[in-house]
C-alpha cells in the first residue's frame, strides 16, 4: 500500500543510501514528486533543535521517515564514538519531539541491528533487546539507536502517537559510501576487489580470519519494507507488537561468511587474485542473522538474491567512478574549451 497523494511525506536523510531508496521507491510507485518533502544538511541542520522546530511548524508532514543518521563501518565507529553517539542521539531526538509537537501521528525510525547483544542467540530475536552486552566496537551507535526506539515507544504511550521503528540488518546497493576507511564490508570489498583487478595484484588481504557470519539485505528490499511497514493499519502492527517492544526486525533470513562474502564479490568482478586474510585485525561480532518472522507475518520478504543484488551494486560503484573521473576532467578543463 502506498500512501495517497494528500499525504505530505518527509524523508529525513534524503541523500543517503536509506532515504534515497525509500524516495526510489515511493516514486516508483507513482507518489508525485511534490508530495514529498526534502531538505539537505545545508538546508536544514537536525542536530538544531531550533532548526528543526522551525521546519515542522511550518511543513507540517503527515508522514515521516526518519533515515537520517550518521553511520561508518568498525573503523569509523572506533575512530568516532563521540561523534557517532552525540549525533545519531540530537537527530533522532529533535525529529521525534518536534514531530510530536507539530502533530505528526505516523513516523517511521530506522534503526540497525548493532542493537542487539554481541553474543545474542541466532538468528537474532527482537526480544533479544538489552538483555546483554553490545558489540564495543560500535557500542555508541548502537546505543543511540536503542534510544530511537525507546523514543519512538515513550511518546506512543504517552501522547497516543503511531511512531514505529524498524532494524534493518547489514545494508548495501545503490548510493553506498565507498570511502577506503569508513565504509562497510560490501562496498570496502568492491573498491578493494576492483582496485585489485585494474593493478592486477595477485591478492586482497582482509581484515579478520573471514569466519564471521553476516546478513545482507539490498537497500531497495529496505525501502520496499519501510514502505510496506509504515502503511500498516494501526491495528495489525500493535497485534504483532507491544508497546515496550515495538520494534520490527527487517532482514532477508540468510547469512554466509565474510569469507564467502569477499568470494562471492571476486566473481561478481570477474577477479582472479587470491582471497587471503588478516587475523590479526578484529571481526567483530561472530554472527548477525535477524529473526524476520515478525515482518514475514505482517505480509513481507526479501526479494532480490544477494549475488544479484551485488550485480546492481558494483554497477553502481562503477557508474560513481565514471561519474567522478568526468568531474575531475571537467575541472581541469580551461574555461571555453
Amino acid at each position: 500500500m502506498v500512501p495517497s497523494v494528500s499525504h505530505k511525506i518527509y524523508i529525513a536523510g534524503h541523500r543517503g543510501m536509506a532515504g534515497s531508496a525509500i524516495l526510489r521507491h515511493l516514486q516508483s510507485k507513482g507518489l508525485a514528486l511534490h508530495h514529498v518533502i526534502l531538505r539537505t544538511h545545508q538546508e536544514l541542520d537536525l542536530t538544531s533543535q531550533a532548526a528543526v522546530r522551525s521546519f515542522f511548524e511550518q511543513e507540517k508532514p503527515d508522514q515521516v521517515y526518519l533515515a537520517a543518521a550518521k553511520v561508518g563501518g568498525i573503523h569509523a565507529n572506533n575512530t568516532y564514538p563521540a561523534e557517532f553517539i552525540y549525533q545519531n542521539l540530537m537527530i533522532e531526538a529533535n525529529i521525534i519531539h518536534e514531530a510530536w509537537r507539530a502533530g505528526v501521528h505516523k513516523l517511521l525510525f530506522l534503526g540497525s541491528s548493532c542493537i542487539y547483544p554481541k553474543l545474542a542467540a541466532q538468528p537474532m530475536q527482537e526480544s533479544a533487546l538489552l538483555t546483554a552486552p553490545l558489540e564495543p566496537t560500535n557500542e555508541p551507535y548502537a546505543i543511540a539507536k536503542i534510544a530511537g526506539i525507546k523514543l519512538c515507544e515513550s511518546y506512543n504511550r504517552q501522547y497516543g502517537t503511531d511512531y514505529r521503528s524498524v532494524m534493518p540488518t547489514n545494508l548495501y546497493g545503490i548510493g553506498d559510501n565507498y570511502h577506503p576507511e569508513n565504509s562497510h564490508v560490501i562496498p570496502a570489498l568492491i573498491r578493494r576487489v576492483h582496485e585489485a583487478k585494474i593493478n592486477k595484484a595477485p591478492e586482497v588481504t582482509i581484515w579478520g580470519t573471514g569466519t564471521p557470519r553476516r546478513e545482507f539485505l539490498s537497500i531497495d528490499d529496505m525501502a520496499a519494507a519501510c514502505v510496506h511497514v509504515m502503511n500498516l493499519d494501526q491495528e495489525t502492527y500493535n497485534a504483532h507488537t507491544s508497546p515496550m517492544q515495538s520494534h520490527i526486525n527487517v532482514g532477508s533470513g540468510k547469512d554466509i561468511t565474510i569469507k564467502e562474502l569477499a568470494q562471492t564479490i571476486a566473481k561478481v568482478i570477474g577477479y582472479q587474485g587470491t582471497i587471503t586474510f588478516d587475523p590479526t585485525k578484529p571481526d567483530g561480532t561472530p554472527r548477525k542473522l535477524m529473526d524476520s518472522t515478525r515482518l514475514n507475518n505482517l505480509g513481507w520478504q526479501a526479494s532480490i538474491p544477494l549475488e544479484q543484488g551485488l550485480h546492481l551494486a558494483y554497477s553502481d560503484f562503477l557508474q560513481m567512478l565514471r561519474q567522478s573521473r568526468g568531474a575531475s576532467r571537467s575541472a581541469l578543463t580551461p574555461p571555453g574549451h
